[in-house]
């Protein structure tokens, strides 16, 4: 047998020369052969995350409050901006190198002959890490869909599905109803099923059903209503009054919070969580790059919306921030979203864009998105008013942004996680 790698940047890139001859291929029976000669098992609560949006949001406050709660909580995340190791975290902390390695050799030994992704190499090798880690409850984010995603070959105690968009329609299909069916797929029978989208798509509704899974909708098994200081759920058997907004910022986060805390009211006889406990992981919960607001000014939001659904949220956000002089934004995207339908909402609260190639071959090319920008040009703005200028990477369209706003205005990085992570890396390194 060849040796395998040592290090973890090692291993990544292996996996990395490997995945370029294995194409996505849409099915489970490859992975769930390797997890069977794993013995992957989980021997605590499975809760299970998918949606198109607010599926990482969801995940970070689950992990908050329960981690306040005092339980070990295991952490599958992604994608990872800076490091891998972001993808994997055991209770609160970010897995080690060497956990890793050691989690990627135990698939190695037992894979055989079966040809893996990438993804699916890593997952099968994140959740044996989790499961071997003696945690109290694993939460595991969905990647993409959810049927035929290398996550839904473990059973979920509780899954749930934040919100139903367009996305990914090579994969999951181009309407509501297609993608919302193959995201019911984590759904189990005579297990908890959760949906905070308020409106569901029929498909995933009529699926739970026809399973037998317990389906809880929002709306009319759990909701939530809020004031400017506090907000409160509902569930089917418990309330929680006074809370503390999330301190994610946004206009989704209490649909988040709420999915959250009906998969807590679910498991409340294995994990019971205290209304302090519960204030507090609120309060206290952290996630990069979905509506982050940085420290200082200009005011800087960092935001990995990509799809009509994300774009429209964020310019809700921008919209209700106050007043800013000019707006420049940092914007790159993959050639394959619905970049029309991105821009489109984001339009009226951009004065200056930024606009950059991305390192993957499947980035829209910066020529191409400054046409579209052009043709979205006010009639007789200035120079002064509204700008496109094209850059070969995030770094640069970034310095170009802070070179020119001024204290009274605000730079917004969005788009793909490359351009968001391509930004982070910049802030990071000029820190140093």
């Amino acid at each position: 047998m060849p040796t395998t790698p040592t290090i973890l940047p090692d291993w990544l890139a292996l996996l990395e020369s490997r995945h370029a001859e294995t194409h996505i291929d849409m099915g489970l029976d490859r992975v769930r052969a390797v997890k069977e000669r794993l013995q992957l098992t989980f021997a605590c609560p499975v809760i299970m995350v998918a949606g198109t949006n607010g599926k990482g949001s969801t995940c970070a406050m689950l992990e908050s409050v329960l981690l306040q709660c005092g339980y070990r909580v295991g952490l599958y995340i992604k994608p990872h901006f800076l490091d891998f190791n972001e993808r994997a975290r055991i209770n609160g902390e970010l897995a080690s190198d060497a956990a890793l390695v050691e989690a990627f050799d135990a698939v190695e030994s037992v894979r055989g002959d079966v040809a893996l992704t990438y993804f699916e190499f890593t997952t099968l090798a994140i959740m044996h890490l989790i499961s071997q880690s003696n945690v109290d409850v694993a939460i595991l984010e969905v990647g993409l869909g959810g049927r035929l995603d290398a996550v839904n070959v473990v059973d979920a105690d509780v899954a749930i599905v934040t919100s139903v968009d367009i996305d990914h329609t090579d994969y999951l299909g181009d309407t509501r109803e297609k993608i919302g069916f193959e995201k019911a797929g984590i759904f189990r029978a005579g297990r908890t099923a959760i949906c905070s989208d308020p409106v569901p798509p029929q498909s995933l509704i009529d699926h739970a059903e026809s399973i037998g899974a317990d389906l809880w909708l929002l709306g009319r098994d759990f909701n939530y209503q809020g004031d400017q200081q506090q907000w409160s759920y509902g569930g089917r058997g418990q309330r929680r009054n006074s809370l503390a907004y999330p301190a994610l910022r946004g206009a989704n986060q209490l649909l988040n919070a709420s999915a959250a805390l009906a998969a807590l009211e679910v498991l409340r006889m294995q994990l019971p969580c205290g209304a302090q406990e519960v204030r507090a992981g609120l309060a206290l919960v952290e996630l990069p790059g979905r509506f982050q607001v940085l420290p200082g000014r200009p005011t800087q939001v960092l935001d990995v919306a990509h799809n009509p659904h994300a774009a429209a949220t964020l310019a809700q956000n921008l919209g209700n921030m106050g007043f800013h002089r000019y707006t420049y934004a940092v914007f790159g995207i993959m050639e394959d979203k619905d970049i029309d339908a991105v821009i489109a909402p984001m339009a009226q609260y951009v004065d200056h864009w930024c606009v950059t190639a991305l390192p993957s071959p499947r980035s829209a090319q910066p020529a191409h998105l400054a046409e579209k920008l052009e043709a979205l040009k006010p009639a007789g703005a200035k120079a002064d008013d509204f700008s496109v200028t094209s850059f070969a990477n995030p770094a640069e369209a970034y310095a170009n942004a802070v070179s020119r706003a001024g204290e009274n205005d605000r730079i917004v990085v969005f788009g793909s996680f490359y351009t968001v992570a391509g930004v982070m890396a910049a802030r990071k390194s000029s820190l140093h």
